[in-house]
């Protein structure tokens, strides 16, 4: 169901969520190329055990901040709520979401040529792209594309949602949860249960993906009655074990003075890996206890996290010119992520007390 019940809890998720993306993103700037302020790419290099060790920490112990986000979205939207058809559902999403998108899609491939970060004919080039992807200085609008499919989905997914047992629900978690396996069983098995050089479709593929966190959310909305002491003592040791192993499979394998294979080494990172769905549900577990009321600032922060989302890349590349240089990366990385969070909190809210600045920023 879409509710107009405001859930206190997941305004605080939310914003926690959206500083997590932003750790992420200023750790990127710690094993990307050769070249300082590069953000990460398929080739990564860490210069010293300092990187190699922050970096594993603060960017492994955020990776949940994408799925956070797609089961806030599922938690607060899905079931649709009943009457509504599927383009209705359709058309109030397209208002929040597409205005504020594609307006910052077209800046990512203007401002940076403006300001010489990249050269016109490569923001032709993105230009060229925009219709298909997203901008080559806008990687992180890539989460756009699974949070569309996600609602584009929901009015399919929630009939079965409405009448579904919390066994039927278990089910399919259960079978998404072995999906999120398959990352770790590619390094010994790179084609697995029909998996082979024309067909990627293995057994597990409509179970697999960010549907599975719509699933997981839905079930603790609706069919886990565990107590309020219960859920925290789960979620922290969910969310304990989860991040340890995120953290531990990056530094593991991330050797200081060498090139490696980002995909090689962020195979415990992906989203929908294993570890990565234990410490979203230990986190989600745990904020879904919290009882205090927000207080208008963290309603405001929430309310701006879209907007904040889609323009903090711009802050992030002008705090690390600054601060990379002159800070240790134990203090650097965690800098960096405040900085974008506060510049970011500012500048959407600035712009959303324009005249129509409320389409730019989605708020």
């Amino acid at each position: 169901m879409e509710n107009n019940e405001r859930i206190e809890f997941v305004d605080y998720l939310r914003v926690f969520a959206c500083f997590l993306v932003m750790l992420v993103h200023a750790a990127e700037n710690y094993y990307g190329a050769l070249d300082a302020g590069n953000m990460a790419g398929p080739a990564s290099y860490l210069a010293t055990e300092a990187d190699r060790l922050w970096v594993s920490i603060y960017d492994g112990a955020s990776r949940m901040s994408v799925p956070l986000f797609m089961a806030i979205s599922a938690y607060l939207l899905a079931p649709m709520k009943a009457g509504t058809t599927m383009l209705q559902f359709y058309r109030r999403r397209a208002k929040r979401v597409l205005p504020p998108w594609f307006i910052f899609a077209a800046l990512y491939c203007t401002l940076p040529a403006v300001w010489g970060q990249i050269d016109w004919a490569t923001a032709v080039a993105d230009w060229k792209l925009a219709p298909f992807n997203f901008p080559s200085l806008a990687g992180h609008l890539w989460f756009m594309y699974p949070l569309v499919g996600l609602y584009l989905f929901i009015p399919i997914i929630s009939p079965w949602l409405r009448q579904a047992s919390a066994r039927d629900e278990l089910i399919f978690v259960g079978l998404f949860a072995l999906s999120t396996c398959m990352p770790w069983i590619h390094r010994a098995w790179p084609e697995i249960w029909g998996e082979c050089f024309w067909n990627e479709f293995h057994t597990l593929w409509y179970f697999s993906g960010f549907l599975g966190y719509l699933v997981v959310a839905h079930f603790i909305r609706v069919h886990l009655d565990w107590s309020r002491q219960r859920r925290l003592v789960v979620g922290a040791i969910a969310l304990a074990i989860g991040a340890a192993v995120t953290i531990y499979s990056f530094y593991a394998q991330a050797v200081p003075g060498i090139n490696h294979s980002t995909p090689v080494i962020e195979t415990g990172w992906r989203f929908c890996s294993i570890n990565v769905l234990c410490a979203t549900v230990g986190c989600f577990l745990i904020f879904s206890c919290i009882r205090r009321p927000t207080s208008p600032l963290l309603r405001s922060l929430s309310r701006l996290s879209f907007g904040m989302y889609l323009m903090h890349i711009f802050w992030l590349g002008l705090w690390v010119s600054l601060l990379k240089p002159l800070l240790p990366t134990v203090a650097a990385i965690p800098a960096l992520a405040v900085l974008t969070f506060v510049s970011s909190a500012i500048t959407t809210k600035l712009i959303s007390l324009l005249p129509g600045g409320r389409f730019v920023v989605g708020v």
